[in-house]
Order: structure tokens, then sequence, then C-alpha cells
């Protein structure tokens, strides 16, 4: 691809066998969709590869305000290679809803890759979520959904305003009913999707409601009111150093007409629940930008020479190489399973049951670990890659730049700790959980297996009896623990049915997370760790 990349004209699926492996062992329906997830495979390593490219260094999204008339119209002009790629990979938010489940939608997801398209579909996908779930009330709901699944219209979710942010309970958007139809004014701050949007869900406060999260109402938000004028307008669209292909703006409500869904004293729920759908996302799209650098360094390394050899030769490089495979597998295995789990639960409504804040505690784990292995890989990625590593003409420096958005999208680490500390001090939700993981560590019997367990269980003991202040100082590095030894513990189920390489994982995992030892020198005579890519 005009010498930018390695991995262009590769099948990103099949190259990626801890991706297979992790779904063979996750998805009973796996065999049913694997020739698809090979087309899309093909066609994310090059179409759609060369596409993201160009979007994102030549042509992102511009806004007009006015149209050829002078009309204000608040619309996002898409290059054409970013039309057709939206438009190409639209149908990969209809899995749940039409087969498939969310496995195969988060499976292509992570394929897709690119944050800002991935952005785009995740943000118009849980538009379709919630009218799917609670919607019913809603006018035209099935119409609207169906084409937003088509790609016809494009959805949102707007829920931050400048002085709340990950705090929704402070919003001052209001929401006042009024002639048959509810009125929406306030700001939103950070729009994504502004310009593009046809159909938005957003938080407001109705009139009289109590203060905090629990007085939020949820509601869809479309573009044109009744009379088919502009029902809002975006201010601007954000100047942005990482993900640029997706719109993001500040949008303004002014008596915008809105569609109250479901029961407007459960819209904090709803919000929340909405918000697993994009933390998810963000934890599959961190590992994909993770395995897009692993990609390109396992070529560079089969082609470059120095010091009188291939850089795959250099024992240093083996052990970053090592690096790389420890946290492509443990953030795939860790991710899919909350997939999984989310899958099982996700018809669960308010008020919600103990399977499903077990889901809630799976993400938190997810979300915030993948985000640290995907700034690790994709800059040590740039590291291997020398001085040209840092060149914006190489793929590699793009996807570290993309890579360190993914711990600030849908909450930074600290909410997600005290998101964590909510299932675990609230609804116990560690018990069950503890024991699904006591179960898989049980079995391999060995140091690495009996540590981890150990270091979880005192972890989340730890944590379920802290107070006050003190629990939340300590929420963040039991996060951190607890999802290390979710990894490892996963590892070692993965090598039940997927091979003994999976097991040498798990124990480097541990090794190197729980313990904060070097990697043993071993692997340098391993490459089936290092190099143990392809299926």
């Amino acid at each position: 691809m005009n010498h930018i990349s390695y991995a262009y004209g590769t099948n990103h699926f099949l190259c990626d066998g801890d991706l297979i492996a992790v779904l063979r062992h996750i998805w009973p329906d796996f065999d049913a969709y694997q020739e698809r997830l090979i087309e899309f495979g093909a066609y994310a390593g090059k179409e759609l590869y060369e596409a993201s490219y160009h979007i994102d260094h030549d042509a992102p999204p511009v806004l007009l305000a006015h149209d050829l008339d002078g009309q204000r119209v608040d619309r996002v002009r898409l290059s054409p290679a970013e039309q057709s790629a939206l438009k190409a990979s639209a149908w990969i938010m209809s899995p749940p809803y039409r087969g498939g489940g969310w496995p195969y939608h988060y499976a292509l997801l992570y394929l897709l890759a690119d944050p800002g398209l991935g952005c785009i579909l995740t943000i118009t996908n849980q538009a379709v979520y919630a009218l799917h779930k609670y919607g019913g009330a809603v006018a035209d709901a099935d119409a609207i959904t169906e084409k937003l699944l088509s790609g016809e219209f494009w959805g949102a979710t707007w829920f931050t305003e400048s002085q709340g942010g990950s705090d929704l309970g402070v919003n001052e958007a209001t929401a006042l009913f009024d002639h048959g139809i509810w009125k929406l004014s306030g700001d939103k701050y950070f729009a994504s999707g502004a310009g593009l949007t046809d159909y938005a869900i957003t938080t407001a406060r109705p009139q009289g409601a109590q203060a905090g999260p629990k007085g939020l109402a949820l509601f869809l938000l479309p573009r044109l009111n009744r009379d088919g004028e502009l029902n809002f307008h975006v201010r601007r669209l954000k100047d942005k150093s990482a993900t640029r292909g997706v719109p993001s703006g500040e949008v303004e409500l002014d008596n915008s007409e809105a569609y109250l869904i479901g029961d407007a004293d459960k819209g904090i729920y709803y919000a929340l629940e909405n918000l697993t759908v994009s933390r998810l996302a963000n934890s599959i799209v961190a590992m994909a930008m993770g395995k897009k650098a692993h990609l390109e360094v396992l070529a560079r390394v089969e082609r470059r020479k120095s010091f009188g050899g291939l850089l795959r030769d250099h024992p240093l490089i083996r052990r970053d190489l090592t690096d790389l495979a420890v946290r492509s597998a443990g953030g795939l295995a860790l991710s899919f399973s909350a997939v999984a789990q989310f899958n099982r639960v996700w018809a669960d409504r308010p008020p919600f049951t103990m399977d499903y804040h077990v889901t809630r505690l799976m993400t938190h784990l997810a979300k915030n670990r993948t985000a640290d292995h995907a700034a690790a890989m994709t800059g040590l990625a740039m590291e291997l890659f020398g001085g040209l590593g840092f060149l914006e003409e190489y793929s590699i420096a793009r996807w570290h730049r993309e890579a360190l958005i993914t711990p600030i999208w849908e909450g930074p680490s600290n909410i997600q700790a005290l998101d964590f500390l909510e299932t675990v001090q609230r609804y116990k939700a560690h018990e069950p959980f503890l024991s699904a993981m006591e179960h898989l560590l049980r079995r391999p019997d060995t140091y690495a297996s009996r540590d981890t367990l150990d270091r979880m269980a005192k972890s989340l003991e730890l944590l379920a009896h802290a107070k006050g202040r003190e629990a939340q100082w300590l929420s963040k590095d039991v996060l951190t623990t607890v999802a290390d030894a979710s990894q490892v513990a996963l590892l070692y189920d993965l090598a039940d049915s997927q091979g003994e390489r999976f097991a040498k994982l798990a124990e480097l995992y541990h090794r190197r997370f729980l313990e904060h030892r070097e990697y043993p020198s071993w692997v340098d005579e391993d490459p089936e760790v290092w190099n143990g890519v392809g299926d």
C-alpha cells in the first residue's frame, strides 16, 4: 500500500491465530460464521485498510454549516472513501439482532480495527440497542432501527456535558413535556457523530425530577423536528490529535423535540447499560490496534537486518516479541470472555440479575486493562521500528496515536475503578466471579495458578471490606490486579481446548504482570511463544 504498511494485503483474520483460538473457545457458533470472518478479514486487510489510512491522513470529516442556498444544515462532508467504508461495514452492527450474537459483532469490529469508523458504528449500534430493548413506545422505532442498521441513517450517544464529564449526575440538560412531545434544552459537550447523526440517544432531566443521576431520563433525539427543520445545532467540531475519522463536536439543544425511551425514572440504568456496549467495543478495538502494530512488527523483524543478523534472531527482539504475544493473547481472552458473558445476559432489564452485575464487573476489568495493553503494544512497536516508527508516513505511528485514546474514551481508569468498586461493594458480584475464576485456576494446579488465585482472592477481599475514601484509593490497584489474574485464569482455560501454548502464555503473564519479574530466557528458544500468530 504505497509502502506504508507490511500488513496491507494480508488477511487480518487468518493472520491472527489468537483471535481464531479465542473465538473457537468462547463462541459455540464459530464454525457457522468462520467463512464470513475470512471474507471480512481479507477486506479489512486491503480495501478497508487503505481507506482507513487515507481518511486519517488526508480526508477527515469537514463541518458544513450551510447548504448551497444558505440554509443552515450542520452536516459533515465525508470523503468518498469514508462513505464507501461505512456503507460496506454497516452490516456488522446486525448480528446481535439478526443472528450471530455479540461475539460475531465484536469479532468483526476487531477486524475493522479503525477507531474512527468503529466509533461511528458503535454509537449507531448503541442507538439501535436502546430502541430494540426499550423503544417500544417510540413512533416508527422499527423503521428507524432498520435504517440505522443498514447505514442509511447514523446514530449517536450524547451523554457528556462540559461541567460533568463522566459524572452524569450533574448534567444540566432539561426536558419539558409540552403539547404531547418532549423538548430538550442544554449543551452536549463531547458529541461523537456530530454533523453525521440522524438519531441520537441522550440524557436530560425532566421537569420536577430528583437531582443526581436517578433523575435523568433517556431520549431519542432526531436531527429534524416534526416540521422538517433542524432540531439541534452543531456549534463546532473538536480539534483532535488522535482519532480523526469520526466527527466529534459540541451540540446545542434549544427546545429540541425528543421521544422518551422506556421509563423516565430508569434513564440512568439504560445509559449505563448502553455504556457497557461501548466499553466492550473500546476493549475490543484497543486489542485490535495492538494487533495491527504486532503484525507490522512481525513482518519488520523478518526483513530488517542489524548487527549482522535479522532482527528476529536477536534475544532482546524476541523478548519484546514475547511481550507483544503475552499481552495480545491475555487481552483478547479477557475481552471476548466479557463479550461472551454479555451475550448471555443482555436481555436482562432493570433491576438486573447477579449475572448482569458480573458482566459489568468483567467489562470494567477488560476496558481498563486492554487500554494499558494497547498503549504498551503500539509504543513498543514504534520503538522496534526505530526512528521510522515515529514517522506518520509509516502506519505504525498512527496505531500508537490512536491507542492513546482508549484509556480515555468511555470513562478513564478512575471511573472504571469506581464502577468496579460498586459491583464489588454494592452488588457483591465479585463472589460468583471469584468462584468461576477459582474453578479455572484450580484445574492446572501449578505454582502460577495457585499464586494467581491467592492474589485475586486477597485483593477482592481487601476491596470488599475497605471503607469510604480508602476503598476508592485502593480500587484502581485492585482492578488491575484482578484483571491480570483473570487473564492468567482465562489463558489456562484456553489451553484446555486450544493447545499448550496458552498454558505457557498464562505462566508468562503471571510472572510478568503479577510477580513483576522479567520473562524467563528459555522463551528465546521457543518460537511457538514469541512468533505464534498464524493458525
